[in-house]
């Protein structure tokens, strides 16, 4: 059974035979023609004469000739008979609607079986599914598609990808002025997966970007090659993420695992892969609209512009946390705008331009323009449309045609974004979209999908990051160093811990302590959640104090280290092995904060020191680490060489490691120290 076969003449069929005579296979005859498809449509069925309207072909072996795309909409059972008839009559590929295969397998014996016997039927012919809906293809007017939907016929669009047929029925009845090319579900996944069919949506050059709906990445080189394909064709990717799963790891006692388990591996991996994230339907759609029209953006620096002071605020709110950035006007824009709205309009960005310009399209189009300095990304004019049912908008269209002349002079791409989606309807997208422009339908989604358009570019402009392929999960039983060995492992590869040393009674600590110096912390060995166990005592000031502590312990051992003092922050530093997408890095908030504060960033191994300043960045902890209200500042420099340590200790046991964290790793004004560590491991415990 060789490898599957190209999945051209599949998505981009001329032929279709349509097997089984229920109402779903004759909605794919009706979509089929709904769609305007030319060619050849030959349903199939035992016993009926027709179906759909259509003379109907009693097997596959009499039809006319090898079709290039199939849609069987038979039993489970029976479809893996058709399977094999239609591989032997050479068939392009097929879509499997039947239910009841591996996703079933927890109610149904036979699920898995069925699944592995669809796979070695269909051999080396693409199929799509089981458990699947098929596509729609606009731009050829073919849809294998058993179900109503909302897509209409295109010159050029993009293409969505998904594991829910729900989910894309529901995203072809937007009316958000997207340009559907393709609408792709994936149902099982059990030949050909989410990235496969993604590369071969790509290869048309009428696709102009990628959206993915993902519920596992699954294929992790698969989806790697995917990105650099994308990479190389200049066509951005954005995914909807969503189903957390469970934690990756098996056993653990630490924090790490539990933030960074498979979904955030998986979210870490399309990160690092230049793909980017958004959190609802409503702005990956709005995301896909603009790069479809603009491309990735060049920067995070956007204009926004509204006749409302109420609706500049709003712009300016709603962009806190996307990172974007509203830079200040710079002299030239001040001068050009104070001669384009006169005295009376304070000058900022976001520009509240008042109504004194409104309808005047020369005086609108002086404004806009004088706001576009050339080192924004996108100009945004806020432009929410009257009812047409109940008012008229004919002053609107000025905007509109301003803001296509400002766009004209000053090379500076422009949207029109109504604050409220049903403030911007269709026929006002495809006017808008008619003048170069791009509507944005929400402000929040609107905004969300500037930032993802400028993280896209970001990431287009950055060398192609490297991707540490999942290893093997380590086998053997899992054991955890004592906190003594993890610091002296970690400290090998230039972690920073505090000196110390073992003791085995409490007379022992005190005397280890003396050695030390005073103030020290005591910490009785036996339990991997120390402070819950009650064995840590911190800042112990003289020898009775030690012997004191150790004997209320009763702990079999006991380790003795200096008291770190001066803590900015604490945070954690921990990597979990993924099987599934690597090693995840995370930091986050550490000590006691850690669960409440839920405060992390994850990202896939192998980390550079930009990555990990960026990633401190990200947490909302970050202004405690910057020195908050006039404090201290966090030693930069320390932090990162922790982080970088810990990586160190891992790639080099990565056939062994399941997870290793640092926490807290006390941040001071002058280094970065662990106060406690800890690394488990698969194999003998030596």
């Amino acid at each position: 059974m060789g490898a599957p076969a190209a999945l051209g003449r599949l998505l981009r069929p001329t032929s279709v035979a349509v097997v089984g005579g229920g109402a779903w296979c004759e909605n794919v005859i009706q979509q089929l023609r709904l769609i305007g498809f030319g060619g050849q449509i030959w349903p199939v069925h035992p016993s009926r004469a027709d179906v759909g309207g259509l003379p109907a072909f009693a097997h596959v072996d009499d039809l006319p000739d090898a079709p290039d795309a199939a849609f069987v909409g038979v039993n489970r059972q029976a479809t893996i008979a058709v399977m094999a008839q239609l591989r032997a009559r050479g068939a392009g590929g097929a879509v499997c609607f039947a239910s009841g295969f591996l996703e079933a397998s927890a109610e149904l014996a036979d699920g898995a079986a069925l699944q592995q016997g669809l796979i070695e039927a269909a051999g080396d012919m693409p199929f799509l599914g089981p458990n699947c809906y098929g596509f729609i293809n606009a731009l050829d007017g073919a849809a294998l598609w058993p179900d109503q939907h909302g897509v209409l016929r295109c010159d050029r669009g993009v293409a969505i990808v998904t594991q829910s047929s729900n989910i894309a029925i529901n995203m072809t009845m937007q009316k958000r002025g997207l340009p559907l090319a393709y609408v792709v579900t994936a149902g099982n996944q059990a030949q050909t997966g989410l990235a496969a069919i993604s590369m071969a949506l790509l290869d048309d050059p009428r696709v102009t970007a990628l959206g993915l709906h993902i519920e596992g990445v699954g294929d992790v080189a698969a989806f790697q090659a995917l990105a650099a394909k994308a990479r190389g064709l200049g066509k951005p990717i954005v995914a909807l993420k969503v189903g957390a799963s469970e934690q990756a790891q098996v056993a653990t006692v630490s924090h790490t695992a539990s933030l960074a388990g498979s979904d955030a591996g998986a979210r870490a991996l399309l990160a690092r892969l230049g793909i980017a994230q958004v959190a609802d339907l409503a702005t990956f759609l709005e995301a896909l609209k603009l790069l479809h029209i603009t491309g990735p953006l060049a920067s995070n620096a956007i204009a926004s512009m509204s006749c409302s002071g109420g609706e500049a605020s709003l712009m300016a709110d709603s962009a806190l946390g996307r990172g974007l950035v509203y830079p200040p006007l710079g002299a030239q824009q001040q001068a050009d705008l104070r001669a384009a709205l006169g005295p009376k309009v304070a000058l900022a960005n976001p520009l509240d331009y008042h109504t004194y310009i409104w309808a005047d399209l020369p005086a609108m189009t002086r404004c806009f323009a004088a706001m576009m300095a050339p080192d924004l990304a996108l100009g945004v004019v806020v432009l929410d449309f009257p009812r047409a049912d109940r008012c008229r908008a004919d002053d609107w269209d000025s905007v509109i045609a301003a803001a296509a002349a400002a766009q004209g002079q000053r090379g500076v791409p422009m949207a029109i974004l109504a604050s409220l989606p049903e403030n911007m309807p269709e026929e006002r997208c495809a006017q808008i979209m008619a003048a170069g422009l791009v509507p944005l339908c929400g402000l929040p989604e609107g905004l969300g999908a500037i930032a993802a358009a400028a993280q896209l570019g970001q990431a287009a402009r950055a060398p192609a990051p490297p991707v540490l392929p999942p290893a093997a999960p380590p086998v053997g039983p899992t054991h955890t160093l004592a906190e003594s060995a993890a610091k002296a492992a970690l400290a090998r590869h230039g972690l920073d811990v505090p000196r110390n040393g073992p003791a085995a009674t409490p007379q022992d600590a005190a005397a280890v302590a003396g050695q030390l110096g005073f103030p020290v912390v005591l910490k009785g060995t036996g339990a991997a959640h120390k402070t819950e166990a009650g064995l840590v005592a911190l800042n112990l000031a003289d020898a009775d104090a030690v012997a004191a502590c150790a004997t209320a312990m009763q702990a079999p051992g006991y380790l003795v280290e200096e008291m770190v003092s001066g803590a900015v922050a604490e945070l954690l530093v921990g990597v979990v092995h993924d099987p599934a997408h690597g090693f995840v890095l995370s930091l986050a908030a550490g000590g006691t904060m850690t669960e409440l504060l839920q405060d992390s960033v994850q990202m896939l191994l192998p980390v550079t020191q930009d990555d990990i300043r960026t990633a401190l960045g990200k947490l909302r902890m970050a202004p405690l680490l910057a020195g908050y209200r006039g404090a201290p500042a966090a030693h930069l420099p320390g932090v990162i060489a922790a982080v970088l340590a810990v990586q160190a200790y891992a790639l080099e046991n990565c056939q062994s490691l399941c997870e290793v964290e640092v926490n807290p790793l006390i941040c001071t004004p002058n280094r970065a120290v662990a106060a406690d560590a800890l690394i488990t491991l698969k194999g003998p415990d030596r």
